[in-house]
């Protein structure tokens, strides 16, 4: 009876192949996305992590990466998410880097138990870096003056409207410092004596995925479908997971703005701040050329 039932069931519920539920993740790693940019962030993810780690019967979750990074916050919020997850439903995780895991991407693959790439993926840039502008002469010719009011001496450390102090240039750099050790720490907890002894592994360098192979940055080169039929079998099949959707599906959403609520005075500034925001993803994606 079982066997003639086969055919007339759902693919998840027949037992002639195991099923790896996939997630991809993609887009620059930030708080929130806008309607200019896919980003990614805990809030983003969290939904469809938490659905790929629920197949009961799935040995393991597959998960693709393809992002140049971004707030170094999200992303170890991702990494531990991910890592919760797995020793929680004891489940393996195979992490598939398609055009680019760096940073904080880099940061997010390091969840996996085991790391494949593509030869020409780009891997790496184990670093942290801020950027800014300097407005102050700008400002000057076009007759605008600046006027700043605050309340402690350090609330307008590094304003782009004023000039650059050392000192507010130091305490970046402190911080910057205290974050990539910890980037470091997780990178070695993680990859242990897989990785080599080069001294740019951790000067924000990257590399391609056959050179990251010779590193330790990853484990295999290789894609996704080889890669989980050759480990469980001809017979294995895939099952993308996307975000959970309301019960009506999605809102209409601007930049974080309802506008089935009617929160049209608000579109002006959302704009501007997604445009902002779509600008940095750009960036980062453009420092890997691509």
């Amino acid at each position: 009876m079982k066997q003639f039932l086969q055919p007339f069931l759902p693919t998840s519920m027949r037992a002639d192949g195991v099923v790896i539920p996939v997630v991809r993740l993609s887009g620059a790693i930030m708080p929130a996305g806008n309607a200019l940019r896919q980003t990614m962030s805990l809030a983003s993810t969290a939904g469809m992590l938490e659905k790929a780690f629920a197949f009961k019967k799935a040995p393991a979750v597959a998960i693709t990466i393809n992002s140049p990074g971004g707030s170094p916050v999200q992303s170890r919020l991702i990494f531990r998410r991910i890592r919760d997850l797995a020793e929680e439903k004891n489940k393996k995780v195979y992490v598939f880097v398609e055009d680019l895991a760096a940073s904080g991407g880099y940061m997010i693959a390091v969840a996996g138990d085991e790391i494949i790439a593509d030869p020409s993926s780009i891997v790496g840039s184990i670093g942290v870096v801020s950027a800014s502008f300097g407005f102050q002469e700008m400002i000057k010719k076009i007759g605008v003056e600046r006027r700043l009011y605050t309340a402690g001496k350090n609330k307008a450390l590094l304003d782009p409207f004023s000039p650059e102090k050392k000192e507010d240039v130091a305490r970046l750099k402190a911080l910057q410092l205290d974050i990539h050790e910890t980037f470091i720490d997780l990178v070695k907890a993680r990859r242990g004596s897989k990785l080599a002894d080069n001294d740019d592994l951790f000067t924000g360098m990257f590399w391609s995925g056959r050179q990251g192979l010779e590193l330790g940055l990853v484990d295999q080169l290789g894609d996704m479908r080889s890669f989980l039929k050759a480990r469980y079998g001809d017979k294995t099949r895939l099952r993308l997971v996307s975000a959970p959707r309301g019960l009506f599906g999605r809102r209409l959403n601007l930049f974080g703005v309802d506008l089935e609520r009617g929160d049209g005075e608000k579109i002006a500034g959302a704009l501007a701040n997604g445009m902002v925001d779509a600008l940095e993803a750009r960036a980062l994606w453009n420092r890997f050329g691509l």
